[in-house]
């Protein structure tokens, strides 16, 4: 089974049954916790009673899915702001892909066609795109031409970089013990690269 969080089944099962859904938890997946980030479309589904699709948020009051964001336990670390990133993924997708967030991978022909398509997401630089990528590659078999080469790093094999590696407790372990060797060399650097989008 592929991308397994402890954030309960529910969640888990939605993640691997909705492109949509699999996609809200990569946008939320910074400045919070893997867990927080990928538990919280399921979260939103249960506040609004049932499982959105990219038109209905698309087209959502803006203060309105702002407080559904913010309403204790809010959403994330930052509600208000990812309510708004969240609707302008959307309002893409429905532009683009005629809501269906599958059609933004289904069609690519090649790695760099895939990396060029999520990039152009609001919010997506390019080490966020290439998480996605590699998480749709490794554990959901979206596997253009070239798919691991525009991952980057975090195409590799064996790796446990990001929530892309993320199938298990001992890899969520992993991934986690890189994070923070990540942010340790780059403390004692002073500066340096930032670690893959959440907190450890």
């Amino acid at each position: 089974m592929p991308l397994t969080l402890p954030i309960g089944t529910p969640a888990n099962d939605l993640l691997r049954s909705s492109p949509l859904a699999l996609l809200m938890g990569m946008v939320l997946d910074q400045q919070v916790t893997m867990e927080k980030a990928f538990s919280s479309p399921y979260e939103l589904q249960q506040r609004l009673g049932h499982e959105p699709s990219a038109r209905e948020l698309a087209s959502f009051d803006p203060e309105e899915l702002s407080a559904i964001f913010s309403r204790p336990p809010a959403l994330h670390r930052f509600p208000k702001a990812n309510a708004k990133r969240v609707q302008e993924v959307c309002q893409v997708l429905v532009d683009k892909y005629d809501g269906d967030a599958e059609r933004l991978w289904r069609d690519a022909k090649t790695g760099a066609e895939l990396f060029t398509r999520i990039s152009e997401l609001p919010g997506f630089g390019k080490q966020k795109a290439q998480i996605f990528l590699a998480l749709l590659g490794k554990q959901f078999g979206v596997r253009p031409r070239g798919w691991r080469e525009a991952a980057g790093q975090y195409g590799e094999q064996g790796g446990h970089y990001s929530v892309a590696d993320v199938v298990d407790d001992e890899s969520l372990a992993k991934v986690r013990e890189y994070k923070q060797q990540v942010k340790a060399a780059a403390k004692a650097k002073g500066s340096g690269p930032k670690p893959p989008m959440t907190r450890a």
